[in-house]
């Protein structure tokens, strides 16, 4: 196809020079002779490219002869080496039953050796020892490799190491060590901490428990209550002899459940808004308490130191009353006894102010912590109307605002009902010492009355 394209190609070119040549004729003889030279041009032409052509067919045809040779022996080599497989092949499984013959008993001696490497990298592999002496796991795994190739056999050295890592974790796991090793915070950093390893049940530093996991050292996300920390660096600090420990025997599964337990922040989020307001009302009462538990305190010494005094001082409520009697020495006793009604109900209002909204407060606590508690039941069976009730994290959330605000409820309303009855009693101990004073005062002045 290249061939015949250039032919084309030419035969074109040489047709543009005869037309060039034919433009630059001056007479009819001059032209074909023009033409005549350009067809013995392209005769020798065409003869010189068939002669290339007949070149470029034989070397074809010796490069297919070289191919066909090559093939022919290629073939001939294949045939040798399937015969030589099938030879190896065979040569092969002589010697692996010759293997097995001289392996006799070894080959079951091997079999446990490869059973007891198997299980003693799974152990090492979630043992707290492996923080102290990292490395165990390549050594166990290229025994396994070589009992298990059937081609390779594990060393007398290799043996009596895989003796002592075994006997090197049993005896770990009964001590108390303390080594340094890379920790990482919570914050994500790494640094280089003193770590204490209690037998294989647990890891902690200063104050802090720790965790294994897949070679990695790490702090737990949220530590747990104060006095398991504090036995941490109890601990640590420990020189000799004994000292109090928090102990997971479960390897950290207790711990998880330690650290999951809320918090008292976390447990009023739970309550959510009606637990805050529940919370907020409680305070107020508790102002109220405290601002009634002063006052009355003041009245009430005041009031004693009155009755103890021959002078009257109008800075206290019996004083006052006194003061009223001091007032009207003349009046009749009915007179002097309704003034000193009045002067009582005029100290009525301040000894007994927010006595009411204490208990008040007391009866509308639980009440609010019943409201929160049909919230949460209403959210709850929503959740389970839209997600269903497969799933119980879906309505945990429902519940524990409804069981939660409750709690908060009674919490604020116990106390609440016991410190009422505190400032009430305070409060009527003091409006019976003037009712008590009042009603001497009008049974001495009916005596002078009637002497007089």
């Amino acid at each position: 196809m290249k061939n015949l394209i250039k032919i084309i190609a030419a035969v074109a070119l040489s047709g543009i020079a005869s037309l060039a040549n034919a433009q630059e004729a001056a007479n009819l003889d001059e032209l074909l002779e023009i033409v005549r030279q350009g067809k013995i041009n392209e005769t020798q032409e065409y003869r010189q490219r068939e002669q290339e052509f007949l070149a470029a067919q034989g070397r074809q045809q010796a490069l297919l002869g070289e191919a066909q040779a090559e093939q022919r022996a290629e073939e001939r080599r294949s045939d040798q080496l399937e015969a030589q497989f099938a030879q190896n092949d065979d040569r092969l499984a002589e010697l692996e039953q010759e293997f097995t013959n001289e392996l006799g008993a070894l080959k079951e001696v091997l079999g446990v050796l490869q059973l007891v490497s198997g299980d003693t990298r799974s152990r090492f592999e979630g043992s707290l020892t492996t923080t102290q002496f990292p490395g165990r796991d390549e050594f166990i795994t290229s025994i396994i490799e070589k009992t298990a190739s059937g081609t390779q056999l594990p060393s007398i050295e290799e043996m009596e190491r895989l003796w002592y890592e075994v006997q090197r974790e049993m005896t770990e796991q009964g001590r108390v060590v303390t080594f340094n090793r890379s920790v990482k915070l919570t914050s994500g950093e790494e640094v280089t901490l003193p770590v204490t390893r209690v037998g294989v049940f647990n890891l902690s530093t200063d104050g802090k428990y720790l965790k294994y996991d897949q070679g990695l050292v790490a702090e737990l996300d949220r530590q747990p209550q104060a006095r398991f920390t504090e036995s941490t660096s109890n601990l640590q600090a420990a020189q000799s002899g004994f000292t109090g420990y928090g102990l997971d025997p479960s390897r950290g599964a207790i711990l998880s459940l330690l650290i999951r337990t809320p918090t008292l922040e976390e447990r009023l989020d739970s309550g959510g808004t009606m637990g805050y307001l529940i919370l907020a009302v409680g305070a107020i009462g508790l102002l109220f308490v405290i601002e009634r538990v002063f006052y009355l305190t003041i009245v009430s010494s005041k009031v004693k130191a009155q009755i103890k005094s021959d002078v009257v001082n109008e800075n206290n409520p019996l004083g006052r009353v006194l003061a009223v009697h001091q007032a009207n020495p003349n009046a009749d006793v009915e007179t002097l006894e309704l003034k000193l009604d009045e002067a009582i109900l005029k100290e009525m209002p301040a000894l007994e102010r927010f006595i009411t909204l204490i208990k008040l407060i007391a009866a509308i606590a639980p009440l609010m912590g019943l409201l929160g508690t049909v919230t949460g039941m209403i959210l709850t069976f929503q959740s389970m109307t839209l997600f269903g009730a497969g799933d119980p994290t879906v309505m945990a959330g429902g519940i524990s605002q409804a069981l939660m605000t409750t709690v908060l409820g009674i919490v604020v309303a116990l106390p609440m009902l016991f410190l009422h009855s505190i400032v009430n009693s305070m409060s009527q101990r003091v409006v019976h010492t003037i009712e008590e004073q009042s009603a001497g005062i009008i049974a001495v002045h009916a005596e002078q009355r009637a002497g007089a």
